[in-house]
């Protein structure tokens, strides 16, 4: 099975368009104002409004209330939001009603016991991600570059495809994907060359890289 692969956090024509050119099968626009990688909902439906048919769109959040999502939807239109907080199952039902949009929903993970907390997501989440536990007191839940043990989902299996991100680079993905079986997987700052800065080249790379794998 090909792997599926997300550029998240795009910001800019040119990089969305090499996402696009690569084949990349998911495009996410954050959407969280504490990210250098923020577009406000109307900027993201500018912007993203040429993935549309293409690519997969995802609106990445962190705890949205339903103002947000209802604005998200109603410009940006996403196939998916991206619920990166601290969403409990009930909410994500709230959230897909809200939006029309499929639920990705992400788990940070630094240890074997970490996974637990996705048991419970089988029936409200289209796919899960999995993601380094960012450092303390970061003000960010993910996009910055850490990545977690990958032999920690040796013999793990889930309901639906699901995504591996943190920490992800063109140079790694290969052996990420060798040694976790990923189906999906997800990339935004390894593929900068600054914070919230998307590198073409490095998009391109990652693209083949996973593909190659």
């Amino acid at each position: 099975m090909t792997t599926k692969i997300k550029i998240c956090g795009l910001t800019t024509p040119d990089t969305l368009d090499v996402a696009l050119e690569g084949g990349a099968d998911f495009v996410g626009a954050v959407v969280f104002p504490k990210s250098p990688r923020h577009l406000d909902p109307e900027a993201a439906a500018a912007l993203f409004e040429r993935a549309r048919g293409r690519a997969k769109m995802v609106a990445v959040t962190v705890d949205p209330d339903d103002a947000l999502l209802q604005q998200i939807a109603r410009t940006l239109r996403p196939d998916f939001i991206q619920l990166h907080g601290s969403e409990t199952t009930q909410r994500a039902e709230q959230v897909r009603a809200l939006t029309g949009a499929g639920v990705i929903k992400a788990f940070p993970i630094r240890q074997a016991e970490d996974f637990a907390a996705a048991d419970a997501w089988g029936d409200h989440a289209d796919h899960l991600m999995f993601d380094a536990k960012p450092p303390e007191g970061s003000a960010l839940p993910g996009g910055v570059g850490h990545s977690f043990d990958w032999t920690l989902l040796a013999g793990r299996a889930f309901r639906h495809p699901w995504f591996l991100a943190g920490g992800l680079n063109p140079d790694n993905v290969a052996e990420a994907l060798r040694m976790t079986g990923a189906p999906m997987v997800d990339v935004s700052s390894g593929v900068e060359s600054a914070p919230g800065v998307k590198d073409a080249d490095r998009i391109a790379a990652f693209i083949q890289n996973a593909r190659r794998s």
